[in-house]
């Protein structure tokens, strides 16, 4: 009896002990999120899973930048040569690894993981900056978290669900693809037009927030009196490759043009197909606002025979120049961009925003620091940042950054896009996204 009773004694106690010590871990919890409240559950979700030592004054660190090569993303590239020029190579005793993963990044997968994981080999490594982050980033990242939980992931312009990719970085920053949705509608009819075409492949219709962005402008042309166009063309990775895809687009644009009518804004989701719509639309006499990702580089040298190999990182000077070239081909004040590359800015401004966090000299997802950052290469333009907010759940991102920048047009200036309200309506938008999808598949069964 006394040995049961000793055993009952025993298990109380145990038991006691369990409920106890899960008593006490509840209200500890409770405790952090009563001190912390609505930013320690935001960071939770925000992917700060890594704990950031800050460097030693003289410390060497490195810093990886991934970008796409000149034919895919010239404004990203651009950016980290500049990183070089700025803080040397890593490979010369600086501070900056680059490395660019291929043309056909669509299909070969792998190769871009690897490259992005094999930055983490470095053991001076400290962060990871992909600008554009495409397929297979998010699987790299997480690949890098398991076995350097010390590293920043910086993830830019992403091509991938939005979810996984506010999960795998610690930094996620893109386009305001939601503002920018009613802006350019709103720019479009300031600068004359009637219609406006968007031109883009299913691959980027599966992209949520490219494919939001079309549902905006297509609600924001019923709202503004514009009628909508949706178009489509050859997706530039697949086997028909950049130069296929460029052909496409020389050769459609002045036939659009005609069945549309000059009063036409056409725009594009690829970078590839920008040069030849630039050409086309300056000699069919239609209209443009900005490139998907807006840069007085993207296209515009190329596509008008503007050589600034001696003015790289003078944007006020390229801008001139292109200025100068768009005019003369009959795009005077149809014709626009950023006057400040959105790839390059983004690319360099995060770089400096992550060498101020590891100096312990700032806070990774301060929007301020963030913004002061990028603005130090882009002189005179005024930038917006919002948090993103995701559409199913109403949920503010702490670690999702949208930017934006005025729209410039050749022969007029800043149009003052910055001074527009969007719309509540916009901002909560419910979207059908896989039907954008499916829509953009179907006409591209047409079109074959």
């Amino acid at each position: 009896m006394n040995v049961k009773f000793k055993r009952f004694m025993g298990i109380m106690i145990l038991m006691l002990s369990v409920l106890a010590f899960t008593g006490c871990q509840k209200v500890d919890n409770g405790a952090k999120k009563a001190e912390g409240g609505e930013t320690a559950t935001a960071e939770a979700e925000a992917g700060q899973k890594a704990k950031f030592e800050t460097v030693k004054e003289g410390e060497e660190f490195h810093i990886g930048i991934i970008t796409g090569t000149v034919s895919q993303g010239e404004d990203e590239f651009r950016a980290a040569q500049k990183a070089i020029e700025l803080y040397g190579s890593a490979d010369n005793g600086g501070m900056i690894k680059h490395d660019t993963y291929p043309d056909r990044f669509e299909a070969e997968q792998e190769t871009t993981i690897s490259k992005i994981v094999a930055m983490a080999d470095d053991p001076l490594m400290k962060a990871v900056i992909v600008n554009q982050s495409v397929p297979g980033t998010v699987a790299a990242f997480n690949q890098i978290r398991e076995k350097r939980p010390d590293i920043i992931l910086v993830n830019l312009v992403a091509q991938e669900d939005t979810v996984m990719v506010e999960k795998a970085a610690d930094l996620v920053m893109d386009a305001d693809n939601v503002s920018r949705g009613y802006r350019i509608i709103a720019a479009a009819k300031e600068m004359g037009a009637k219609k406006f075409a968007h031109i883009t492949f299913p691959r980027h219709m599966s992209i949520e927030l490219l494919a939001l962005r079309r549902a905006i402008m297509e609600e924001a042309c019923k709202d503004l009196g514009l009628e909508f166009i949706s178009l489509n063309a050859p997706d530039p990775t697949t086997d028909i490759g950049i130069p296929g895809a460029q052909q496409y687009i020389a050769e459609n644009i002045q036939p659009w043009i005609d069945k549309y009518g000059k009063d036409t804004a056409f725009f594009c989701t690829n970078d590839a197909h920008t040069e030849p719509l630039l050409r086309g639309v300056a000699a069919g006499g239609a209209i443009f606002v900005e490139q998907d990702l807006p840069s007085p580089i993207m296209g515009y040298p190329k596509a008008f025979s503007v050589d600034i190999k001696d003015m790289a990182g003078d944007w006020q000077a390229i801008n001139a120049a292109v200025e100068k070239a768009v005019i003369e081909k009959g795009g005077d004040k149809r014709m626009g961009t950023w006057a400040y590359s959105l790839g390059y800015s983004l690319t360099l401004g995060s770089l400096d925003h992550v060498i101020d966090v590891l100096k312990g000299q700032g806070e990774l997802l301060n929007k301020e620091q963030i913004v002061n950052s990028i603005q130090k290469y882009t002189e005179g333009a005024k930038w917006m940042a919002e948090n993103y907010i995701d559409r199913a759940s109403g949920e503010t991102k702490e670690n999702h950054f949208l930017l934006s920048q005025d729209t410039y047009v050749y022969g007029r200036g800043y149009l003052g896009m910055d001074k527009i309200k969007v719309p509540e309506k916009y901002l909560n938008l419910n979207v059908d996204l896989d039907a954008i999808k499916a829509s953009q598949e179907q006409a591209e069964g047409q079109a074959k």
